[in-house]
């Protein structure tokens, strides 16, 4: 039986939060559903500042500790971010566990990962969270009866574990991540070899990425109306309208308040995304904070660095027009008539994915010039090249070359010359006889 449990949101009262309490409430509540947790209630706590003991106001502690002796209540969600003393004047006030937004997310981070990369990097974010918690911290423990991945406490085995034993494994885990990341180095420069672009799909947990993925490669990776059902990266091959192939990459959903430990930790897994061509935002356009869930979005992609992409304008999928009414399909579809960047999609039904491929195949095309070649015709392997990695506008063959018209960047000429030397090209563009 799931541990019945009581969510309560801070609200600060003169506080510019950007989204609407009842949303913010609404997505705390899926957090805790998301690892099956019993939520029996969830209430805003609205305070006029934040209490360094407590978070919350007094009066405020005793209005939820009646809520929770009147529900029976075991566990405590608190949708910020606690810090220890805070955590543990809560626990001995209301006599019951206390986690806050971070932990929480590590839980799900816990259940979800599956690759042995997801594994280490929710492992280091969880040591160095508990890291500040250690002094003076651990007496809640005594009343765990065990439990599930880190929503059960450390555990008997790492109540033992002092400062310097969690560095130390914090160091081992680190060097453990290295290696992943210089495995994932050599993956990736395997496939600057080949090459082809990497398009990832970034955005807001339960934006719809994994369906909206699974439309355009039909890979079936799972796609659940759940925060967080993706952890581990999906990468695959897809063609675009012309024909040419691009590897499109399915990543994390990001959050609001995504713990820092969490950025940190998951920046080996993150990489995709610094190395795209192009990142595509799947934005949930049906979701009344969708405007600030962009703007959680972005703020996570200029920690990972990535703030002139940003200026540049992402490529927006605005994904679930099919939960619109006509009215708002409507206004969308003007929006989208002035904007090339902005996309109305819907993931589930296949609607404006035609017109989604052209558009990234047109911005990955920026900058890409027109070239006459011309190759042995014997030259298959050059030919099979050319058809995998360049646009082909025009071919004509005669008995002993073959000469084509295609669209390629300075880069992918490159590459040709360096694995194709006998193929001759010209910057003007004579007609292929």
């Amino acid at each position: 039986m799931s541990e019945r449990t009581f969510v309560f949101c801070p609200v600060l009262k003169n506080g510019a939060e950007g989204r609407s309490v009842e949303a913010r409430l609404e997505e705390a509540k899926n957090l805790a559903a998301a690892i099956d947790l019993d939520v029996v209630a969830a209430e805003p706590a609205f305070l006029g500042t934040v209490r360094p003991a407590t978070f919350i106001g007094k009066g405020t502690v005793e209005t939820i500790k009646e809520a929770l002796e009147k529900n029976k209540v075991g566990l405590v969600v608190a949708d910020c971010a606690l810090s220890p003393v805070q955590q543990r004047n809560l626990e001995k006030a209301w006599q019951c566990k206390v986690i806050d937004r971070t932990a929480l997310i590590l839980e799900i981070f816990g259940e979800r990962a599956r690759t042995r990369e997801g594994v280490l990097q929710v492992e280091l974010a969880h040591l160095n969270y508990q890291k500040s918690r250690l002094v003076r911290s651990w007496t809640h423990l005594e009343r765990q009866k065990g439990g599930r991945g880190f929503l059960g406490g450390p555990g008997e085995t790492q109540i033992e574990l002092d400062r310097r034993v969690i560095t130390e494994t914090i160091v081992k885990l680190k060097k453990e991540l290295e290696e992943v990341k210089r495995t994932r180095h050599l993956h990736r420069r395997a496939r600057q070899r080949v090459p082809y672009p990497v398009v990832a799909l970034v955005g807001y947990t339960n934006a719809g990425k994994s369906t909206l993925f699974n439309r355009l490669t039909n890979a079936g990776v799972l796609a659940k109306d759940q925060l967080f059902a993706t952890l581990d990266p999906t990468m695959r091959l897809i063609r675009l309208p012309s024909g040419r192939r691009v590897i499109l990459s399915d990543t994390v959903g990001f959050v609001s308040n995504l713990p820092t430990e969490l950025v940190a930790a998951f920046r080996a897994t993150l990489e995709e995304v610094l190395e795209a061509s192009l990142i595509v935002h799947v934005r949930d356009s049906a979701h009344e904070d969708s405007a600030a869930q962009k703007r959680d979005v972005e703020n996570v992609l200029r920690e990972l660095g990535l703030e002139a992409k940003i200026e540049e304008g992402l490529l927006e999928a605005m994904n679930k027009i099919d939960l619109l009414d006509e009215q708002e399909r409507s206004a969308l579809s003007n929006v989208a008539s002035r904007k090339s960047l902005v996309m109305p999609v819907s993931a589930l039904t296949g609607y404006g994915v035609p017109e989604l491929l052209q558009a990234i195949e047109d911005a990955l095309s920026v900058g890409r010039r027109e070239i006459a070649l011309s190759l042995p015709v014997s030259d298959g392997a050059a030919l099979a090249y050319l058809y995998r990695n360049a646009e082909v506008l025009k071919r004509a063959d005669d008995e002993a070359y073959c000469r084509l018209l295609v669209r390629m960047d300075d880069a992918g000429l490159a590459r040709l010359q360096s694995h194709y030397p006998e193929v001759s090209y010209e910057d003007s563009r004579p007609e292929p006889c």
